[in-house]
């Protein structure tokens, strides 16, 4: 009888375990949980495809109503502040008032954004479409659906997965923004993010299910305000959190600046015209597909998480060889391979560690701030880039590349960095 007795709380306690590792998602069972994580990649594909057509026109718009390129770039920069300081606030709403709430939440604010655009037939209402992006966050959102409904084992493999969405979008948003806007006006790929983005509201509302607020805790209910530097600063001191943040920031940094100057790079270094770069961006995002769909997630099955960030780290250093020695945009292609290769498998990997290191009722958080990291680089980027590359040339960004990467390496190679995963609230 007493064996029994044991056995029987060792299975509830199991149970038990097995819940709280899956967060608010263990009363679904495991065909439930796999459609809404196939829910939640339609809907980041649907949100990145309906951003890169509007991405791809508002140089046009924005020009059509008289915005000199100084203009457009404070609009940009406008852009990159809002996604930034939003992307933890938004993290914060998701822990909570649920995933679902929070993507509910952006998918709205993506139709109010386009319908301003839509509006925008003078500059200051141009700007003003701007303000809806502080909540705009739908891969964020889609990713704590994701972390919600997996086991930590689970989880690189998922969110890798949403590369996919990546490279669907960049191929068919960069597509139909250019055909849309040529052959039926320029303001129709703002109808289109509209209509889109309001039906990505209603999958959200009918098939991500209702989640209750994350059980109460201490952290929770002392800093209920959902932008807090305390709360950030507390997250940052669970054991590893700080040294993988860090090397997020600084690997992708380099190449961030790379892309965000390669419009101007394209032209005066490569010598494209507007069509040759969008077969170059059609490039990128079957690269990532290709990456994403058939790479990543088979390795983060067979391999440790660590082994694969000093992996896409040393890959990085190698990429800033190629980039510093490339002298056509033939090179580029080549170097294009292992460039996605590190870039997809940074961003899966540091997303998955980060999540797992800290509390379930904190993943919304750090998702936030893993989003933020993206929009700091736009921020900040076209300034530096823009030094970079007028003082130094392009080889400096495979310069800068190489040094920061191989630090890194050296890094993670000679620190003992304390992970834990944390199975509990």
């Amino acid at each position: 009888t007493m064996n029994a007795k044991t056995s029987s709380e060792g299975e509830e306690k199991a149970s038990g375990t097995r819940n709280e590792t899956l967060g608010e998602s263990g009363h679904l069972g495991e065909a439930e949980r796999r459609q809404v994580i196939r829910v939640a990649y339609v809907i980041a594909a649907l949100d990145l495809t309906f951003l890169f057509m509007q991405l791809g026109v508002m140089p046009y718009l924005a020009k059509s109503l008289g915005l000199d390129s100084v203009g457009f770039g404070y609009l940009q920069t406008i852009f990159g502040v809002l996604q930034l300081v939003g992307g933890y606030i938004f993290g914060r709403f998701a822990d909570q008032f649920g995933a679902r709430a929070a993507l509910i939440f952006s998918c709205a604010s993506e139709s109010v954004f386009f319908l301003l655009m839509s509006l925008s037939t003078n500059i200051p209402l141009l700007f003003l479409s701007r303000l809806p992006a502080v909540f705009m966050h739908g891969v964020p959102g889609a990713q704590k659906v994701i972390t919600d409904m997996t086991t930590p084992s689970q989880r690189a493999d998922a969110l890798g997965k949403l590369g996919l969405c990546f490279g669907v979008a960049i191929i068919a948003g960069s597509a139909l923004g250019g055909v849309l806007s040529t052959k039926l006006g320029i303001y129709v790929p703002t109808y289109v993010g509209l209509v889109g983005s309001l039906i990505n509201t209603l999958i959200a509302m009918v098939w991500i299910p209702s989640q209750s607020k994350p059980k109460s805790d201490h952290h929770v209910t002392e800093h209920s305000n959902l932008f807090s530097i305390r709360e950030i600063l507390r997250l940052m001191k669970f054991p590893g959190v700080m040294e993988v943040f860090i090397v997020k920031v600084f690997a992708g940094l380099p190449i961030g600046l790379f892309m965000i100057m390669f419009s101007i790079i394209s032209m005066d270094f490569f010598g494209l015209e507007a069509v040759e770069s969008g077969y170059l961006m059609s490039y990128f995002g079957v690269l990532q597909m290709v990456v994403q769909g058939l790479v990543v997630g088979k390795l983060t099955n067979h391999c440790a998480e660590m082994t694969l960030l000093r992996l896409s780290v040393f890959v990085f250093a190698g990429v800033g060889v190629g980039m510093a020695l490339m002298r056509t945009v033939w090179h580029y292609c080549v170097i294009a391979v292992p460039l996605v290769f590190a870039f997809s498998m940074l961003a899966t990997i540091t997303d998955s560690i980060l999540t797992k290191a800290v509390p379930s009722s904190d993943t919304g958080a750090m998702l936030g701030i893993c989003a933020s990291v993206q929009p700091l680089t736009r921020t900040v980027g076209p300034t530096i880039g823009g030094v970079l590359y007028k003082q130094f040339g392009v080889s400096s960004f495979g310069y800068l590349q190489l040094m920061v990467n191989l630090g890194l390496f050296v890094y993670l190679l000679k620190s003992k960095i304390p992970l834990e995963e944390m199975k509990s609230q």
